[in-house]
């Protein structure tokens, strides 16, 4: 079996917990400040390492303490690290607020090094045929860009999460084979109104980003899971939970799709396998430590919907 390569970021994420999000200019009492390793690139590989999946982590810390936790945290989650070290710039961190009433946050990022993260970085990355490729778009778009370059020379599956939302080009997609991205994301990207709860004008986005080799899928939160294949739509119903803590939900999203990919499960499985690990990650705070075990999900199997 191959294994998966993630390139990305790694952040501390700072996160105080509030009654409710302060308006403009005003201030709220906190409840609660606490400190996990997070960053997209290093959910989305603890969420495929804790599923099962041999995972590398190529990335760019500095020379703090932050980063010497991070790169701790990722070998206790059995995360074979490629990481460099950047003197004189800080580690990633990320300043979040969770909102008790409602779950959701905000989130303000500082790249730090991640932003460092260069061509030569990924030069030792050993890449064969069937091995599966994740990014996103938290490190220098031209390393991403050689990064999936290189996969595709070896025959590799590269996924790509398109966040935060930022342009994209035809030719970076044209080196995308699985494009992951929330209703948000799909409306920047297309330039299109997108509505969660109005699949056509989903779809009508989708359009126009097609291609003919590239998988698109959208992830919708508590509504599910919309993806298009070819002339093939895949749906996948939200599942009900109890929420406390949203950060993170997406990339164990992709992390988990990406384990499922390596695993030998078809498209539409691994689509609801990823379904259920982001809703289990809702129902714990942080992000990297509220990923689920492959134990956790495959529990909750039984309640896989496809349609």
């Amino acid at each position: 079996m191959g294994k998966i390569i993630v390139a990305g970021s790694m952040n501390m994420d700072i996160v105080a917990t509030a009654r409710r999000h302060p308006k403009n200019g005003e201030t709220v009492f906190g409840s609660n400040l606490q400190y996990f390793p997070g960053g997209k690139g290093a959910n989305q590989a603890i969420a495929s390492s804790k599923l099962g999946a041999k995972t590398v982590m190529v990335g760019k810390v500095g020379d703090d303490a932050f980063g010497a936790q991070l790169i701790d945290f990722l070998k206790r989650e059995n995360i074979e690290t490629n990481i460099s070290i950047e003197k004189g710039v800080p580690t990633g961190t990320a300043l979040i607020t969770v909102s008790e009433e409602t779950s959701d946050n905000t989130i303000v990022v500082i790249p730090g090094a991640n932003f460092s993260l260069s061509k030569g970085d990924i030069e030792n990355a050993d890449f064969g045929k069937g091995d599966i490729l994740v990014s996103q778009f938290e490190i220098p778009d031209k390393t991403i860009e050689e990064f999936f370059s290189k996969g595709r020379r070896a025959g590799t599956v590269n996924i790509f999460n398109s966040a935060p939302a930022r342009p994209i080009s035809a030719e970076f997609l044209d080196l995308v084979d699985i494009l992951i991205l929330n209703e948000t994301e799909l409306s920047y990207i297309s330039e299109t109104s997108v509505e969660a709860s109005k699949e056509e004008s989903i779809l009508t986005a989708i359009k126009k980003l097609q291609r003919n080799h590239l998988k698109i899928i959208v992830t919708l939160g508590e509504k599910g899971v919309l993806a298009f294949d070819g002339n093939k739509i895949t749906r996948v119903p939200g599942r009900k939970v109890d929420s406390v803590d949203s950060t993170g939900a997406g990339d164990c999203f992709v992390g988990a799709f990406a384990a499922g990919i390596l695993s030998g499960k078809f498209f539409a499985e691994s689509l609801a396998f990823a379904n259920i690990a982001a809703s289990i990650s809702v129902t714990r705070k942080g992000a990297g430590p509220s990923m689920p075990t492959l134990e956790e999900v495959e529990k909750q199997s039984i309640y896989l919907k496809i349609i």
